[in-house]
């Protein structure tokens, strides 16, 4: 670890966890010395687009805003 808390993580480590440039990734402590990264995935994805009209009905850009917060 550098001086101003920086890490470098192994290519292949990130290549077998299919971690890409541009994934957001929480951070999350396990126990002492276990550090956890994780990809931060946005629940609603997998959905986007295959109900149209719903979000304006349903208000859910509102609630995504809520949960960026």
């Amino acid at each position: 670890m550098s001086s101003k808390n920086q890490i470098t993580l192994p290519v292949a480590a990130l290549a077998a966890a299919h971690v890409a440039t541009g994934d957001e990734l929480v951070v999350e402590a396990q126990a002492e010395g276990r550090i956890l990264l994780v990809r931060a995935a946005d629940p609603l994805e997998p959905f986007l687009g295959k109900f149209p009209g719903l979000s304006a009905a349903t208000g859910l850009e509102e609630l995504r805003d809520e949960w960026d917060r």
